[in-house]
């Protein structure tokens, strides 16, 4: 029982992590957002809401300078700020940011949001449990290689996820006319908005799929609606 006790801390550890994250979360976005009100961004998400036969799409300013959208664990979907800044300033356009939503949108159907939540504390438990064990054979670097392994891991399963609300997005925009254009197009922008080229940083490494790997992706699936 006792070489199992560090497993079972690790585990509560992570379930700990895991119910303070969601507080946290959904604190910070309380006292920090306020409801997107702007005309042209509401007809395009009462396009998208038709498009799913619901009544409306909120959307919340997160007041936070980072161009970003995000999609909370209960749901909501927020564009930053610094995103929206960019909008009403016409370095990005309408369909660029109803394709944000979109994405978000994506996030929250297919149950990402929430579960990345979950992901984040059970990789911090995975994380401090496969530290210890490496510790006990490779002692020092056995952290180290835990850590290593871990980012790995989530990468792989963050660039998945970006993969299906990119395919999510494109079907809604089509659906609703607007088109997958905007999608697209921002793609090409979002490096330079954000001062994050991805250099030659590997694939495989970025928690994000590089531009030219979605825009493909996005193309070939318009290509396979196309000969249905």
């Amino acid at each position: 029982m006792i070489k199992f006790l560090p497993i079972l801390l690790a585990l509560l550890y992570g379930f700990a992590m895991y119910r303070f994250s969601v507080w946290r979360t959904a604190r910070e976005l309380d006292q920090k957002s306020t409801e997107l009100a702007d005309p042209v961004l509401r007809v395009l998400t009462n396009q998208m809401a038709q498009a799913l036969d619901i009544e409306q799409i909120k959307v919340h300013i997160y007041e936070i300078a980072p161009i970003n959208g995000l999609a909370a664990p209960d749901g909501r979907i927020f564009i930053t700020r610094g995103f929206f800044d960019k909008y009403r300033q016409g370095e990005v356009s309408a369909d660029e940011m109803a394709s944000v939503i979109a994405h978000e949108l994506g996030h929250v159907a297919l149950g990402h949001s929430r579960r990345r939540m979950i992901d984040f504390s059970g990789q911090n438990a995975m994380r401090m449990t496969l530290g210890m064990i490496l510790n006990r054979i490779l002692p020092v670097i056995g952290p180290w290689i835990a850590n290593g392994l871990m980012t790995l891991l989530a990468a792989r399963m963050s660039r998945k996820d970006e993969f299906e609300a990119d395919a999510y997005a494109s079907a809604l925009l089509v659906k609703s006319g607007i088109g997958t254009n905007g999608q697209k197009s921002l793609f090409d922008k979002l490096p330079k908005l954000t001062g994050d080229a991805g250099g030659g940083t590997p694939a495989w490494l970025l928690s994000h799929p590089k531009t030219a790997q979605r825009i493909a992706a996005i193309e070939a699936n318009e290509a396979k609606w196309d000969r249905a």
